[in-house]
Order: C-alpha cells, then structure tokens, then sequence
C-alpha cells in the first residue's frame, strides 16, 4: 500500500513515531483491523533501540504512544536496531 493510501489512524500514529523517535530509520504502521482503527501493528528500525533489551524497547514505543493507545484494542510491536 502507498503512503497515500495511509489511513488516518495510521498517519496520526506514524506522525507521533516519528516525532518521539526522531532516529528511526524506517517507521511503518499498518491497521489490522479493517480500517477501523483498533488494532495496529508497528515495525520500527531505530538507533534508540541499540543496547536496550526488546521489553525495553517495546516500553519506549508504548510511552510514546500513551494517549493513542486509550483508543485502540491492541498493538503488535517490532522493534530493531538499524545493521552495522
């Protein structure tokens, strides 16, 4: 899917993404739900993430998704560091 075919959902959560993960080399957010915008799943490839273990990792996405969260009814998360 193109990036102008996002859906609101998707560009809202990938707009705060970007901003609390201003490293991040790659950043993709898909809903899962049909459009709906209850469920996400979110890849992020960050420099943020080096020397932090994955439950880390996955913590820092989930603080910087707190106030979009209340919404939805659940989140996938992949996180990685970019490769030497």
């Amino acid at each position: 899917r193109s990036f102008a075919s996002q859906t609101d959902g998707e560009a809202r959560v990938t707009r705060v993404l970007r901003e609390k993960f201003p490293r991040a080399s790659a950043i993709k957010v898909v809903d899962i739900s049909g459009g709906c915008g209850a469920m996400y799943e979110i890849h992020i490839e960050s420099e943020e993430f080096r020397e932090k273990r994955t439950v880390q990792q996955h913590q820092m996405v989930n603080q910087a998704l707190s106030e979009e969260i209340k919404s939805m009814h659940g989140l996938r998360i992949f996180t990685s560091t970019p490769k030497p």
